[in-house]
C-alpha cells in the first residue's frame, strides 16, 4: 500500500509541476514575448507575419519537455549495464550521473536564456524554473522510492 501512496504523490507532484511549466506558457501577461504592449502592437500593424509569429512565440519553454525525458535514461541504461555486486563506484555510474546533472543544468539554463534573449518574459521564466524545480523533485522521488530491489520496484513496470 505504501508503493500506490508514493504514485499518486509523485504523479501530483508532475502534475503540479506541468501546471507551472504550462503557465508560464499560456498566462495572458506573458504572451508579449519580451516586448512592452505598444511595441507589439506597432510590430502587429507593420507586418502580419510577426501576427503569427507571436502567437506562437509564447510556446518556447515547452523545449524544456526534452530534458524531462532525457534527464533519466543515462541512469536507467548505467543501471542496467553495471552490476551491483561491487562495493566501489564505476566509470559507468559516473558518467551516467554527469550526464544526467548537464541534462538537469540544461533544464535551468534555457529558460534563464530565453528571458535573456528577451524571447519570454521573466515572470514566464520564472514559472517554468519552478515547474523545473517540482519536476526534476519528482524524477528523483521517484527514484529513491522505486529504485531499490525490493518487492515493489520500478523495474516490474
Amino acid at each position: 500500500m505504501a508503493g500506490i501512496k508514493a504514485l499518486i504523490s509523485l504523479s501530483f507532484g508532475g502534475a503540479i509541476g506541468l501546471m507551472f511549466l504550462m503557465l508560464g506558457c499560456a498566462l495572458p501577461q506573458y504572451n508579449s514575448t519580451g516586448r512592452r504592449h505598444s511595441e507589439t502592437r506597432e510590430l502587429n500593424r507593420a507586418t502580419a507575419d510577426s501576427v503569427d509569429s507571436q502567437r506562437f512565440s509564447m510556446y518556447w519553454p515547452l523545449f524544456v519537455l526534452f530534458f524531462y525525458i532525457l534527464a533519466p535514461i543515462p541512469y536507467c541504461i548505467a543501471k542496467r549495464a553495471v552490476d551491483e555486486t561491487d562495493a566501489a563506484s564505476n566509470a559507468c555510474k559516473e558518467l551516467a550521473i554527469f550526464l544526467t546533472t548537464g541534462i538537469v543544468v540544461s533544464a535551468f539554463g534555457l529558460p534563464v536564456v530565453l528571458a535573456r534573449a528577451h524571447v519570454i518574459l521573466w515572470g514566464s521564466c520564472a514559472l517554468v524554473l519552478t515547474g523545473n524545480a517540482v519536476i526534476f523533485s519528482t524524477i528523483l522521488g521517484f527514484f529513491l522510492v522505486f529504485g531499490s530491489n525490493d518487492d515493489f520496484s520500478w523495474q516490474q513496470w
